[in-house]
């Protein structure tokens, strides 16, 4: 089951080092000519959400938000995903670490470890994101066992365009512990129905929403 990382120190040096490595990337970015990018830890992170399932290794989450495209259509996903791919490999060769794999709906890393203190192994999941209607929409890259004929879409996050605000009411009226709560008995619930379709930035999404409207709506 799902419980929430109590070292501080783990913590801090973990999202340090994680972070280092994602701005590389979003600094190789946007010195092309291709697209326009910023970078956010997914808002479990940022919010000291991060949770591990018993022993297992800890996902750190990102959301690299296209901006703007300049020589890419952003109706081309499968030419967006391949060059943010490849743009992540050099970063990753850059400081010793092995390529990325390209799952479903994120970049993800080979697991590793701290020489020294922690041995808790870890990742960087890299969710490829933009802004459309107000909402949040993440490219999916569904396999089908023959790369030319994988499909490339951008999936709406529902209820997703007000997050921000909502986090700040909440916050606002010391309902956060609320929301911490109802995150992690999300994670479990899904975790316990073997339901692999909800990444933590969805849970999250979930939970505030569910706070929101409880005390709000």
């Amino acid at each position: 089951m799902y419980h929430y990382i109590q070292d501080k120190e783990f913590l801090k040096r973990l999202k340090g080092t994680c972070s280092d490595v994602v701005n590389q990337l979003v600094q190789s970015i946007n010195n092309d000519s291709v697209m326009t990018v910023n970078v956010c830890l997914v808002g479990s992170g940022a919010e000291n959400l991060i949770t591990q399932n018993e022993n297992e290794p800890i996902d750190l989450d990102y959301n690299l938000c296209i901006v703007s495209t300049k020589s890419i259509s952003m109706l081309n996903s499968r030419a967006i995903k391949e060059y943010i791919r490849k743009q992540f490999n050099k970063v990753l060769y850059i400081n010793g670490w092995n390529d990325c794999e390209d799952s479903t709906s994120v970049l993800t890393t080979g697991k590793y470890s701290f020489q020294n203190g922690n041995k808790t192994k870890f990742s960087i999941d890299i969710a490829i994101t933009c802004k459309y209607l107000n909402n949040w929409q993440r490219l999916i890259h569904q396999k089908t066992g023959f790369a030319i004929l994988d499909r490339y879409y951008w999936n709406e996050v529902q209820d997703s365009g007000r997050l921000e605000e909502r986090v700040r009411v909440i916050k606002s009226e010391d309902l956060w512990d609320e929301v911490r709560d109802t995150y992690l008995e999300k994670k479990n619930f899904y975790l316990c129905r073997k339901d692999h379709t909800h990444p933590s930035f969805i849970v999250y999404v979930e939970a505030v929403n569910q706070i929101y409207n409880k005390y709000f709506c």
